[in-house]
């Protein structure tokens, strides 16, 4: 009986010429499976691709709303943001998509998983480190680090000269990771920095010069940092965020362009669109400078950029990311309210918020004299605040 070996198949150009190149070097049986996270591809058609290059059986694993509810939500709460401007859609998706190959692998018997991610990517790291995490003896095949391939214009002919179908050509051979919260956009002409990126790569948003002339308003209800309502309507997750990607996208909203710091100590250059993400992150971000106190305000600053470098280097399933969530969720408590964004060609701005737990106080705040604050006050403050800086001059300005 021949032995089996799981492959995450996603039906793009790295896992199509997989399959036969399984079977063209190993005495295995492939079972592929399709780990659904919001692709977009009709899984019926990623199925009968599989079998046709020569999967012997195929999973197809709805984890759409898994998706957002154990990780994406978690992001959002805890504000994770890698170097300051990637919204972690690719990175967000691994955890989940790693435990369940561990599952099916368990279920099949098998001893072998197999990936095609590249040797320079994160994802190598991110599928192993999280498959280590539930089965440290399963064996990891990665075709990308051993055949003899070398490039995706090479691996464009082994699939051509074994007649798989394929949706890139050696023109437009962009690798796109795509799912309910993003779609990157590497390789190509993105490779060079001083390339502009066009705009007609877009997937999900409109060019923000190309988006309409008239400003659009859109109401976010959070309830304990978990986005439940969209301009009053509630809706479940997978709706709310496929109605967020439509609202914003149409906007141009969701964007970047960016040279990051890959794990593997190489930079790379990536175009995201990160659409009702990018409303997401921002209506919560306002939402809590009303809800937190300065203190946590500004230590939570700190986590959500640990928490994001975690995350992006494939460390999800360690116990500080864990310990990190519970901070979070205790910081969440107050964070309840509606944020209102306008969307004007690419630009969010907030219109308005509205929570019960606001720690803003008009009558302290204004500039008008109110009852709770007396001016005389801070002369006294400032004098106990400046007895350092009085002391090192005393000492030193001799």
């Amino acid at each position: 009986m021949k032995e089996k070996v799981i492959l995450a198949y996603s039906g793009g150009l790295d896992t199509s010429i997989i399959v036969p190149w399984l079977k063209e070097n190993y005495d295995f049986e492939v079972i592929a499976v399709c780990l659904d996270v919001g692709q977009g591809d009709s899984m019926e058609e990623v199925k009968a691709k599989a079998i046709k290059t020569g999967a012997s059986k195929v999973y197809i694993e709805d984890l759409k709303e898994e998706f957002i509810t154990e990780y994406l939500y978690k992001g959002i709460k805890c504000g994770a943001v890698y170097e300051g401007k990637y919204l972690l859609g690719t990175a967000f998706a691994r955890p989940s998509m790693a435990k369940r190959l561990v599952e099916i692998a368990h279920l099949e018997g098998s001893k072998y998983i197999c990936h095609g991610c590249t040797g320079k990517g994160n994802d190598q790291v991110r599928f192993e480190v999280g498959i280590a995490s539930f089965d440290p003896t399963i064996k990891i095949i990665a075709p990308w680090r051993i055949w003899d391939i070398q490039s995706r214009e090479e691996a464009i002919d082994y699939a051509e000269a074994r007649g798989i179908d394929l949706n890139v050509t050696k023109e437009k051979i962009y690798s796109r990771d795509q799912n309910l919260w993003h779609i990157s956009h590497e390789g190509g002409d993105l490779e060079d920095p001083k390339n502009e990126h066009s705009s007609e790569l877009y997937m999900m948003v409109t060019p923000p010069e190309k988006a309409p002339d008239v400003a659009e308003y859109v109401e976010i209800y959070f309830e304990k940092g978990i986005p439940l309502k969209v301009n009053g309507v509630e809706l479940k997750p997978i709706e709310l965020l496929d109605t967020l990607n439509k609202i914003a996208g149409k906007n141009g909203v969701g964007i970047i362009d960016i040279v990051e710091n890959r794990l593997v100590g190489m930079k790379s250059r990536g175009v995201y669109e990160t659409p009702g993400g990018t409303l997401l992150y921002a209506a919560h971000g306002e939402l809590e400078r009303l809800t937190l106190d300065k203190q946590t305000y500004h230590y939570k600053e700190m986590i959500a950029q640990k928490y994001g470098e975690l995350l992006y280097d494939g460390l999800w399933f360690t116990t500080l990311r864990e310990s990190i969530d519970a901070f979070v969720d205790v910081t969440q408590q107050t964070v309840t309210g509606t944020v209102k964004l306008k969307l004007y060609k690419g630009n969010v701005k907030c219109a308005f918020i509205d929570t019960p737990n606001a720690l803003y106080s008009e009558e302290i705040s204004s500039f008008s004299t109110g009852t709770m604050f007396d001016h005389k006050d801070s002369a006294g403050f400032i004098n106990l605040y400046s007895l350092p800086s009085k002391i090192k001059a005393m000492t030193f300005n001799k």
